[in-house]
């Protein structure tokens, strides 16, 4: 398969924004994990606490601040506070242990990078549970940039992630950028910019799910992203 997209001209993209979560690294379940145990510390229980998590499910790849708005909508400084305590508990969680890189992650941002194609790691939480992955992962250096939606403004669908990659990173064109990630919310944030989106199988949503999102491509990982740019130095 080869990527019908803007990125996909005789020189292949310039710039690769992957997601983190579900696209380069997996976690097993412990961000989940942990919204149940903020809801569950702020009084959530029950019914109430089971729909909070459905919505948490159903909004994968936003910021989870977002996420503790929409449960607490009429109390802010809850919002905020539980936002907080989520950060903690992750944090704790990956100190633990519980985020492992997904095979051929790191294989293929070596690749982009051989290549000539600038690599920006990007992510829906805060600056600092994206640090403590990336150093868990011994990650810092990997990428060429490293960006949370604070960084940039606004989270995903927003395309503010991704532009503000290519104006870091001096990209010139926007059709020259690919996104890559696992749900539907990182393909719109890469469309929304003027690039090209992708699709992995390897996080919370389904090949059909990211193809009603408007991805360019599904691959099953990170691992295959290679082979979809370039299918002749790839093939059998």
């Amino acid at each position: 398969m080869t990527l019908e997209s803007p990125a996909a001209g005789e020189r292949g993209p310039r710039l690769a924004v992957l997601d983190m979560n579900g696209t380069t690294v997996t976690d097993g379940g412990a961000a989940e994990r942990a919204v149940r145990e903020v809801l569950s510390g702020h009084g959530v229980n029950g019914p109430r606490l089971e729909q909070a998590l459905d919505r948490s499910r159903r909004s994968a790849g936003l910021d989870r601040a977002e996420l503790f708005a929409q449960v607490f909508p009429h109390d802010a400084d809850t919002a905020r506070r539980a936002t907080r305590a989520f950060a903690e508990a992750y944090d704790r969680m990956i100190a633990a242990g519980a985020v492992t890189a997904v095979p051929g992650a790191e294989e293929t941002v070596h690749e982009l990078r051989s290549r000539g194609v600038k690599v920006c790691l990007a992510t829906g939480f805060g600056r600092h549970t994206q640090n403590s992955i990336l150093e868990a992962l011994g990650w810092m250096g990997l990428a060429d940039l490293s960006l949370c939606s604070e960084d940039a403004g606004r989270g995903r669908p927003h395309p503010d992630m991704v532009l503000t990659a290519v104006l870091a990173l001096d990209v010139e064109d926007v059709r020259d950028v690919i996104v890559v990630g696992d749900t539907a919310a990182d393909i719109a944030s890469g469309l929304h910019a003027g690039g090209s989106a992708v699709g992995v199988l390897t996080g919370a949503q389904g090949e059909g799910e990211l193809r009603a999102a408007g991805a360019n491509a599904v691959v099953p990982s990170i691992a295959d992203l290679p082979g979809l740019l370039w299918p002749a130095a790839h093939s059998a």
